[in-house]
């Protein structure tokens, strides 16, 4: 299956061909649409052929290591194996989580700690951060994310292999969820310069190719969820 968002995460639409559809969801032979994962929703939209439509009301991933199942409404028609079909997307929705997830990248480039759980959304999103000091200055935050976002960072992926994500850890931020490794390389998002990164992690995430298409956000509550676990939780400002 060609996952046409890890190369070009604008496409708003594709043309494919069933290769299965069931109860479980719908399987093409290459799609546009980003099943759940790494914290990212998974998409939504409509696939039409000739004689017949479907709202798809999520994407998930399936059994195979790329395999993406397309979760139709319930009670709809199925399109038959082998039926050409156009599959597109929500791309407002689809959009605004680009905007999040890149924003929530910059976060972490904000905010010192480890993450321990995430959440993006396309209203609202949410970063919760080991922090051993305890604190986090909610005024100084969403300052320096909004300045990040207005310097206009260029934002692409980068690969690296297994052997080299082993010997570089600090690459790692999250300690609940760790790349997947074992097929011999593992993609990296890198905003700024290669040389000099405003930040560098693994992520299999769509988003925007500049820091300023994101927009201004604004800061919501830092909570506390343990003694050292802060929640922060941003928004898009439009």
């Amino acid at each position: 299956m060609t996952l046409l968002f890890r190369d070009d995460p604008y496409l708003k639409s594709c043309t494919a061909t069933v290769t299965a559809a069931d109860g479980d969801g719908i399987v093409l032979d290459r799609t546009v649409f980003y099943p759940t994962g790494g914290g990212q929703p998974g998409d939504t939209g409509v696939l039409r052929w000739a004689g017949g439509d479907l709202r798809i009301v999520d994407t998930v991933k399936g059994d195979g290591p790329d395999e993406v199942l397309h979760v139709a409404e319930a009670g709809a028609a199925l399109p038959a194996p082998g039926t050409a079909v156009e599959a597109v997307l929500d791309w407002g929705r689809r959009h605004r989580h680009m905007r999040m997830h890149t924003a929530m990248h910059l976060l972490c480039s904000v905010v010192e700690g480890d993450v321990t759980g995430g959440q993006v959304g396309a209203d609202r999103s949410r970063l919760d951060f080991n922090v051993p000091t305890g604190a986090l200055d909610k005024a100084a935050i969403a300052e320096a994310l909004n300045r990040r976002i207005a310097e206009g960072h260029p934002v692409r992926p980068l690969w690296i292999t297994d052997a080299e994500l082993d010997a570089r850890p600090e690459l790692v931020r999250t300690m609940s969820v760790k790349p997947p490794t074992g097929s011999g390389r593992v993609r990296l998002l890198c905003i700024g310069p290669e040389g000099a990164p405003v930040d560098l992690q693994p992520c299999g995430g769509t988003h925007v190719a500049n820091t300023a298409e994101i927009g201004a956000v604004t800061v919501g509550k830092v909570e506390n969820k343990g003694r050292q676990n802060r929640r922060v939780t941003i928004a898009l400002a439009d």
